[in-house]
């Protein structure tokens, strides 16, 4: 039987340094973490963006992989090089193939701890349902806008990123980090009993369905002329319903919410969204039926021969 792989990456936005800092620690206390035996491979994603304090040094290295658009490992683009090295060390293929990765990341927004799903891969939403399962956890399924692609986890046969916040860009602070190991942990046990069969699967999930996203109110000259309103603010997973208000101009203007559909926002006044003209991203929450089908491609995966 093949050996199952796990990687882990931290850092993939340099400024994001609580996980960085927990593999750090980890590599010093090698119990720190309980890997249930399985072999874990733990890297920063984007190590010379970490050592700049920045969150890339060319661009996103969370949108730079794409199979079709791979850079040479020599290229002067440093994301595109890291996103193949990256992939050429631990993808399935990799010298050192992994068949599942998770990704952590932390956010400025109030998004508390939260599960991304990209696309409906079998294998992504029943792991992401064991862990909504044991810790609760919001499951945010990003899908349909061809403005965001190229994610590190979409490389891999399975694979998550965990947001967790709020927490200022390049900041340190207990509770994150506490999380970020529980999750970690949390993901580890529930690998192994899909290893050993001994899981426990919900009968039903819910799931942030992702609808689109909207940007700041801009005057003529494309400038940002509004900020979010302070009843919006800070309130990501709560629902909207008409007329709520989104945005303030200090004209005195109110931006309000005009679907009749009542929307939940999410990644609201994110602060590195702001370049992508993202002031917030707007999901639908459905209540999902748990597929056999999922459940079989994680086995499969998990205990591939």
């Amino acid at each position: 039987m093949m050996q199952l792989q796990v990687l882990l990456v931290a850092g993939t936005h340099g400024n994001e340094i609580n996980g960085i800092f927990l593999f750090d620690q980890w590599e010093k206390l090698s119990n720190l973490i309980n890997t249930h035996g399985i072999k874990t491979y733990s890297v920063i994603g984007n190590p010379e963006a970490k050592k700049a304090g920045k969150r890339y040094i060319h661009q996103d290295l969370n949108r730079s992989f794409k199979e079709d658009s791979f850079l040479s490992i020599n290229s002067s683009d440093f994301e595109g090089s890291r996103a193949s090295e990256l992939v050429n060390l631990y993808g399935e293929v990799g010298e050192k193939p992994c068949l599942i990765a998770l990704d952590f990341h932390t956010t400025t927004s109030s998004m508390g701890s939260c599960l991304v799903v990209y696309g409906r891969r079998d294998a992504d939403l029943a792991l992401a349902s064991l862990i909504q399962n044991q810790l609760g956890l919001p499951i945010y399924l990003h899908e349909s806008d061809q403005k965001q692609t190229g994610f590190l986890v979409e490389s891999w046969p399975c694979g998550l990123v965990i947001e967790i916040g709020p927490i200022g860009q390049g900041l340190l602070n207990s509770r994150i980090i506490s999380q970020t190991k529980l999750i970690l942990e949390t993901f580890m046990e529930q690998i192994n009993q899909v290893k050993n069969l001994t899981f426990y699967f919900p009968e039903k999930l819910i799931i942030h369905r992702h609808i689109k996203s909207i940007d700041f109110p801009r005057d003529e000259q494309g400038n940002i002329d509004g900020y979010v309103h302070t009843q919006r603010q800070s309130k990501d997973w709560q629902e909207l319903k008409k007329y709520d208000e989104l945005f303030f101009k200090l004209n005195g203007e109110i931006i309000r919410f005009e679907e009749d559909e009542p929307y939940v926002p999410v990644f609201i006044n994110e602060a590195a969204y702001m370049e992508k003209n993202i002031a917030m991203s707007l999901t639908k929450r459905e209540l999902w039926d748990f597929k056999k089908e999922w459940k079989q491609s994680l086995i499969d995966l998990v205990n591939q021969k």
